[in-house]
């Protein structure tokens, strides 16, 4: 079992940018496919990005152009960079990760992100 800790939410202007950490322990990221997701208050928990083994890159159509997903081997992290973000996107975004093979994901606590002028 891996163990995910988001970080790097916040209050940002309209426009502005992110970028969020997904700290990993228990286990490396080497098997796992990783994602982030989001919970828009109101809403069912959507899809923003995802990272295969293989480095294949899928995104939502409403993060594609702005969000860019990757990782860092070395410290076993999963960054997710936001741009022009706007005050429908505020909202609690997760990182998760699931083991090649399994049909099973691990999910962070969430960070928050606040768009607001």
């Amino acid at each position: 079992q891996v163990q995910l800790v988001e970080s790097g939410g916040g209050l940002v202007q309209p426009g502005g940018s992110l970028k969020l950490s997904c700290a990993a322990s228990g286990d490396s990221l080497d098997r796992y496919e990783v994602g982030w997701s989001r919970r828009i208050p109101g809403k069912e928990r959507e899809l923003i990005a995802t990272l295969t083994t293989f480095h294949f890159e899928h995104y939502a159509q409403d993060a594609k152009g702005r969000a860019t997903i990757s990782r860092d081997n070395a410290k076993n992290m999963v960054l997710l960079q936001m741009n022009n973000l706007e005050h429908e996107d505020s909202a609690m975004c997760y990182c998760n990760a699931r083991n090649v093979g399994k049909a099973v994901s691990y999910w962070g606590q969430g960070t928050k992100v606040t768009v607001s002028s």
